[in-house]
């Protein structure tokens, strides 16, 4: 009815859940739709205060803003009486389609109608089955269609995200050695061409408080930059019990000092992942960034019941270490359990060897990135998915 008025565009709903994973995830999507495919995107997300963490110049208090080409739309209910769903409609990680979406598009359907295509972007995951349920559809009681979408690591999967010239960008930034400079405009100061600079952006763990303590006490000068988050629960009491902790401050503990940085945009925080030796990162968006960052890291992966989520780390362990030197491997694989699992007494000899083994890590490193991209991201397979459904 209102066809010839209606642009052609997607519809991406997000939920914040865990302060910026998700919202994290589908901004980058969003954007790269927008950028790189001419596709009018209109982002939905029911936390803008969460969001601006990572948008600076987002208004948390504005209905509808764009910024990079796509529509960033507050997602509270209900929807305005003249919504019109789009050719695409994304679910982001099961987030459930607003009541008013589902009753147009029913209607649509029961009338005989196009209908969009209806997705459920899922979680990432290195997992075997992954590939076996990628694509599939789950009809619904209305005789609607919605298909999962499982972003992965192999060619049977929906892929990972990761800009079409981000790779070069990150390689020149690391060639032409932009770091200190980079540490300088952060306002980062004693940071000397051959210290050890590590990025921390992690959930609590008591495994933290322990890394700092060898650091202090070792032998190689170390800078830990943590942007403001909850990685410091786990760290006031070792930074200092008495201090409100805030950007710009900096501590020194014996041989390690500590750099507290803002939440950064997106690009930054790439940037801050390109300059660090060693990346500690948690959750889906900042794993991946830190993967395309070609530097060795520790992921704390998000904690899930029955320790599920140590399935998950071990899955991907095995993708990333396939073609990593035993050894290297075995002590890389172990660091990153322990790190997990909190083991405070392991995790100083694990990460010694982790330390020595930094050249091969970082040397495999390098080439992990093409090889998990698989010749296609995940924007360009969905929307080659899209024009196949």
């Amino acid at each position: 009815m209102h066809s010839h008025t209606h642009t052609p565009h997607w519809d991406i709903f997000c939920a914040v859940v865990d302060n910026y994973g998700d919202i994290g995830v589908t901004w980058r999507l969003a954007k790269q739709l927008a950028k790189e495919y001419g596709l009018a995107v209109n982002l939905w997300v029911d936390d803008l205060a969460s969001f601006g963490h990572i948008l600076p110049a987002l208004d948390p208090k504005c209905p509808s803003q764009t910024f990079e080409g796509v529509c960033i739309k507050h997602w509270d209910l209900p929807l305005s009486q003249d919504y019109l769903p789009g050719e695409v409609l994304i679910e982001a990680f099961a987030c459930e389609l607003p009541p008013e979406v589902l009753g147009k598009i029913t209607k649509a359907h029961q009338a005989g109608n196009k209908v969009p295509v209806w997705l459920n972007l899922e979680y990432l995951s290195a997992e075997d089955w992954i590939e076996g349920c990628h694509g599939l559809p789950s009809l619904q009681r209305s005789g609607l269609k919605k298909q999962f979408y499982f972003p992965g690591f192999t060619n049977k999967t929906g892929g990972l995200i990761c800009e079409s010239d981000l790779l070069a960008t990150r390689q020149h930034w690391q060639e032409t050695q932009q770091r200190l400079n980079y540490f300088t405009q952060l306002g980062l100061s004693g940071i000397a061409a051959d210290d050890t600079v590590i990025s921390l952006f992690s959930y609590e763990t008591a495994s933290l408080e322990a890394l700092c303590q060898h650091w202090s006490q070792g032998k190689q000068r170390i800078h830990l930059l943590v942007p403001i988050g909850r990685s410091l629960n786990s760290l006031a009491t070792f930074i200092d019990p008495q201090q409100d902790l805030a950007p710009g401050q900096r501590f020194c503990h014996g041989k390690l000092t500590i750099h507290l940085l803002p939440m950064t945009d997106q690009q930054g925080y790439d940037r801050l992942l390109w300059s660090c030796d060693v990346n500690i990162v948690r959750g889906e968006d900042s794993f991946l960034r830190a993967q395309w960052a070609a530097k060795p890291f520790i992921w704390h992966i998000y904690p899930q019941e029955e320790d599920y989520h140590l399935i998950k780390l071990e899955a991907f362990m095995a993708l990333y270490c396939h073609n990593l030197a035993p050894e290297v491997a075995d002590a890389w694989k172990a660091l990153n359990i322990g790190f997990n699992q909190g083991s405070q007494e392991a995790l100083l000899p694990l990460w010694q060897q982790v330390i020595t083994a930094h050249a091969a890590l970082t040397q495999h490193a390098q080439k992990w990135p093409d090889e998990a991209i698989n010749d296609a991201d995940l924007a360009t397979r969905l929307v080659q998915f899209v024009k196949n459904s």
